[in-house]
């Protein structure tokens, strides 16, 4: 599949005194913020150029492409400025799903008081919640009900999206806006439970949803 043609006015941005504009990177999927790095006039018609992500690197003073020793480059799908043109953001398919030089998906990954918690960075409100259905499915707990679902197994759960799919049908047919948000936000919920179960990402999903998109 080729690359996505890449254009932007580079004298529409505003770089800094040093010539460099910060850059966003964001995955093209679920949108997780996974780095911030700098870019100057030469790293960006690079990027433009190659389809992948180029920054400069303020310590070595040089150019830099991403994943150049690790492999794990950015593939840019879309690229944008903001309304002060001095911020770019970047949405990228992100190579081995690694953007951190630590392993980490993200540089954003540390939290708390000293920055001492690393956990997955947020994400989109479905990712979100996939994550919490997945650690429940790990590490059971007697009081959740997504525990009791994965406990009752298939049936239990295509029971419940089987009852779910029919009530939003039902609230469509009410043409009731909230009981449709209501509904359809239950569904999503148990579908994340069924593809939980069977060892489906949520990641597989957006994929799936980016090829029709085309």
């Amino acid at each position: 599949m080729s690359a996505p043609a890449l254009s932007l006015p580079l004298d529409a941005i505003r770089y800094d005194e040093r010539g460099l504009v910060p850059a966003i990177v964001q995955d093209y999927l679920d949108g997780t913020v996974l780095m911030l790095a700098w870019m100057n006039r030469e790293s960006l018609q690079k990027t433009l150029e190659t389809g992948r992500t180029w920054f400069w690197s303020r310590s070595r003073q040089a150019l830099w492409p991403k994943g150049e020793t690790s492999g794990h480059v950015q593939r840019v799908k879309s690229i944008r400025y903001d309304c002060d043109s001095d911020a770019i953001l970047l949405s990228v398919e992100q190579v081995g799903n690694v953007a951190c030089h630590t392993g980490e998906r993200s540089c954003f990954h540390r939290h708390g008081t000293n920055g001492e918690w690393i956990e997955s960075p947020p994400a989109d409100t479905l990712s979100q919640i996939y994550e919490v259905v997945c650690q429940r499915r790990q590490n059971p707990q007697p009081d959740s009900y997504t525990c009791r679902l994965f406990a009752e197994g298939d049936n239990k759960i295509l029971k419940k999206l089987g009852e779910e799919t029919a009530e939003v049908v039902m609230a469509c047919k009410d043409d009731d806006p909230e009981a449709i948000a209501r509904e359809v936000a239950d569904l999503f919920y148990h579908t994340l439970v069924a593809l939980a179960h069977h060892g489906v990402s949520l990641r597989q999903v957006y994929e799936q949803l980016q090829l029709r998109r085309r």
